[in-house]
């Protein structure tokens, strides 16, 4: 218990450190209201995590934004996966990849050098 309270402490005293650092190393006041901010909200984060800890609650917490994060990597994966076959670029890789099967040898295949695009003259500024 003792050691939960001094890992709790260290990291309040070395987050209140850093933070004073970033806000002396802003250059100008533009920013500050900004940094100001979130690091409040970090703060209050720090404070507030020996409650949800004896709570409960952070496994809760971590459950919950785990879970949401899936679910929006798998919607991203979904979509790109729409997009790709809505462009149908199937016609664009060779054969043997389009069919789904492996390129038994590679040599026999183009590479980018053999097919040469010419380009003329190119003149930049006046």
């Amino acid at each position: 218990m003792l050691e939960q309270i001094y890992d709790w402490i260290l990291n309040l005293s070395v987050y209140l450190i850093v933070a004073a650092a970033v806000m002396h190393a802003i250059p100008g006041r533009d920013y500050g209201k900004y940094i100001r901010f979130f690091s409040g909200l970090i703060l209050i984060l720090l404070l507030v995590t020996p409650v949800l800890n004896l709570t409960g609650m952070k496994g809760r917490f971590d459950s919950l934004y785990r879970g949401s994060e899936y679910e929006m990597e798998k919607r991203e994966i979904e979509r790109a996966a729409r997009i790709y076959e809505d462009a149908d670029l199937s016609e664009y890789l060779p054969e043997e990849e389009a069919q789904g099967g492996d390129v038994q040898n590679p040599e026999d295949q183009k590479t980018d050098a053999d097919e040469r695009i010419e380009v003329g003259e190119i003149e930049i500024g006046q």
